[in-house]
């Protein structure tokens, strides 16, 4: 369960926020003012912060870089009214996420809430990978269909990957799987089953980010 932070003066407006994402299934705290948010932050870790942008006392933009050098990874999305849209793009350039003005639809939240979240993930997940050698694994066709493939059915054998592909040469499929698991991203089992890897999971998220780019 992704743990997000609502950091706003407004008592009203973060208890509404408060209710909302709990009930979208994230694990909410909330703070209001920028002091307490990073005094929060000190003590615990979160995915998501939303912080507004003005505040009495510490604004937002204020509490902005401590929030990121006290938790570099937190990815922080700016609540900010119409005429401060300028000042919220400022705290971009400044190490937020990205901003929503007030007003907002749910739908509208829950979508920035969901990119940011896809994207710490894709983030994550090039940090740990060779990208040379990924990126070559998955530049061919058919080593991205064996990685869809081994996500949906969990195991398959050669033969049963082989049919799936529609491949008659069999030996053909075998160099793509042997491919992916020098790069760890498939391993076999005893029983000769492939399955993706930790790390194929993480690969399976950052292709299916990267061919959603792709194909707007």
């Amino acid at each position: 369960m992704k743990k997000i932070l609502i950091a706003d003066d407004d008592n009203e407006l973060r208890a509404n926020l408060s209710e909302i994402l709990t009930g979208a299934g994230y694990q909410t705290t909330e703070a209001s003012s920028g002091k307490e948010a990073i005094e929060k932050i000190s003590a615990e870790d979160f995915d998501i912060m939303l912080l507004d942008l003005m505040m009495p006392g510490m604004s937002g933009i204020e509490a902005l870089g401590e929030i990121r050098r006290i938790s570099p990874k937190i990815r922080v999305i700016m609540i900010t009214a119409f005429a401060t849209v300028e000042n919220a793009v400022t705290a971009i350039k400044n190490g937020a996420s990205d901003y929503i003005a007030k007003p907002f639809r749910i739908n509208e939240l829950l979508a920035v809430i969901k990119r940011a979240i896809e994207e710490a993930r894709f983030e994550e997940g090039v940090k740990k990978l060779n990208l040379d050698y990924t990126l070559n694994s998955l530049s061919n066709y058919i080593r991205r269909s064996i990685i869809r493939m081994l996500w949906l059915q969990k195991k398959m054998r050669l033969m049963e990957i082989t049919k799936e592909l529609e491949i008659d040469d069999h030996t053909k499929v075998v160099f793509h799987l042997k491919m992916l698991k020098e790069a760890g991203i498939i391993t076999q089992d005893k029983d000769k089953s492939y399955t993706l890897t930790k790390e194929g999971e993480r690969i399976y998220d950052c292709l299916k980010i990267l061919e959603n780019y792709l194909s707007k």
